[in-house]
């Protein structure tokens, strides 16, 4: 039996222009939906284009004068909010919407149309503060769904698990002091943008619910896989979350022209199923991913394939899971 994951996409998100020498561009997503369809896992996917989020919502993570600079910026057509991170006039529409995917899949699990959801979306949000851009986002899309549900539905306990191969120093920051919430990690370090020490674990009551696993250049799936397993799966089984969000960026991978880790999407698929089991265990199988990085456009559209894959598969075990996470492959 496979499990009812939704897929939420919007034509609007390839109006994000960030001109064509950039390495986040429409070509990304139109390479992973190319991918889905020739591999089959196209029609298993439940479609829904998201609506733009609600402001009053995207206000809970994100200042108003920072919302309001952000929409000021799209409507000049071009602007350079720092070096890394530009807009155009169809980035405003794209950032609501990608937003928008996220609290669309946490609606759609809670009023049960999906089991689980797999957002692509750009911009990408994980390095988005809350009154600044950087890293090529404009807002926390996890970190607005993570605060959307707690708000909206009867969850207490969110986990939110990173593995894009840059730190999210953005998700990392909102949630630092929140015990309701926690942020695991891995990543490149040292690597951009300079945060996610293994000492980094959370600030004041949320002391310990921040947990950074960094990983040193031409790491490969072992050590990947071992920090997910040995460090960051314990944590979460003694947390029992009612809700997880995968920051999905998949720029960790072994070609990838912005990172410097060696993973190949068996890796990304290896961690999912332990995401899945501890998502079996404590919350109904509960997980909307989302994706971040990834430049490297065949990686990219086989690791999300690969992480679908699991995700559709995850159906009957949910029934019946196992006391631990499998041992690493």
């Amino acid at each position: 039996m496979t499990r009812k994951v939704g897929f939420l996409y919007h034509p609007a998100f390839l109006k994000h222009d960030t001109g064509a020498a950039h390495p986040e561009r429409p070509q990304r997503l139109m390479m992973i939906c190319e991918r889905l369809k020739e591999s089959g896992l196209w029609q298993n996917l439940t479609h829904i284009a998201p609506e733009r989020v609600r402001l009053d919502v995207l206000s809970r993570v994100h200042s108003r004068h920072y919302i309001e600079a952000i929409e000021r910026a799209c409507l000049q057509g071009s602007a350079a909010l720092d070096a890394d991170t530009v807009v155009s006039a169809g980035s405003w529409e794209a950032a609501l919407r990608a937003s928008g995917a996220v609290v669309a899949a946490v609606d759609g699990i809670f009023q049960g149309k999906i089991d689980s959801a797999f957002c692509a979306v750009r911009p990408p949000g994980h390095h988005a503060l809350p009154g600044q851009a950087m890293g090529f986002c404009l807002f926390n899309n996890v970190a607005i769904g993570a605060r959307y549900a707690q708000e909206h539905y009867p969850v207490e306990r969110v986990w939110i698990v990173d593995w894009d191969v840059h730190h999210g120093n953005s998700t990392q920051a909102i949630f630092e002091e929140d015990p309701s919430v926690l942020y695991c990690s891995t990543h490149q370090f040292p690597f951009y943008p300079g945060t996610g020490a293994r000492e980094e674990q959370g600030v004041g009551p949320g002391r310990s619910f921040t947990v950074n696993v960094p990983l040193p250049e031409a790491s490969k799936d072992a050590e990947f896989l071992r920090a997910i397993q040995q460090v960051i799966l314990p944590r979460a089984i003694a947390f029992e979350p009612q809700l997880i969000f995968i920051s999905a960026g998949f720029d960790a991978y072994q070609n990838d022209p912005l990172g410097g880790l060696n993973l190949t999407e068996e890796a990304f698929a290896q961690a999912t199923r332990f995401i899945c089991e501890v998502a079996n265990r404590y919350c109904n199988g509960r997980i909307i991913s989302v994706l971040e990085g990834g430049y490297d456009l065949k990686g990219l559209s086989l690791s999300v394939e690969a992480h679908l894959r699991v995700l559709l598969e995850n159906g009957e075990q949910s029934k019946h899971p196992r006391s631990h996470p499998a041992s690493a492959a």
